[in-house]
């Protein structure tokens, strides 16, 4: 099971991991970050984590819940698959090198080039506004959640 982990302000993450569900099908489960147990870690063969880039790194939420999964699951995942996508107003490349700090920790293993979105908010006004995620972008989550979701089945991951 592909176990997608979320969190969004916006909307804009959100959306994305709900594409990238829609394209995994039954054999995924979406999780908001703020839900995310060990436990449900820890029963997921897979992963995708789905978040918003604020000031230059992951959300809070998001890091809430490595900070509450990453020790009770060090030793007990290595190898497992993931990849990420980050929405961002600019950047993302920050968020992405903090997750790919805590999968190297977890001995995860990435599966595919991380999906950074930049939706060019710039303004506090534009920051804070509800986002609409372009078709192309979500069917390219929706791609990646495919993926990810048939490659755990056949035992490619």
């Amino acid at each position: 099971m592909l176990l997608i982990v979320w969190h969004s302000r916006t909307g804009a993450s959100r959306a994305l991991a709900e594409a990238a569900a829609a394209g995994a099908g039954a054999d995924a489960r979406m999780l908001a970050a703020a839900e995310a147990t060990p436990a449900d870690l820890l029963a997921a063969q897979g992963y995708l984590f789905v978040c918003p880039e604020n000031l230059a790194t992951m959300s809070g939420a998001m890091k809430e819940m490595f900070d509450c999964c990453y020790y009770p699951l060090l030793g007990q995942i290595e190898g497992r698959a993931y990849a990420s996508i980050v929405s961002a107003g600019s950047d993302g490349s920050g968020a992405q090198r903090q997750l790919d700090r805590i999968a190297t920790g977890w001995r995860l293993r990435r599966v595919a080039e991380p999906l950074i979105v930049n939706l060019k908010a710039q303004t506090p006004e534009e920051i804070m506004a509800p986002k609409l995620v372009p078709a192309a972008i979500l069917n390219l989550a929706q791609e990646l959640g495919a993926s990810l979701s048939a490659g755990l089945a056949m035992g490619v991951f």
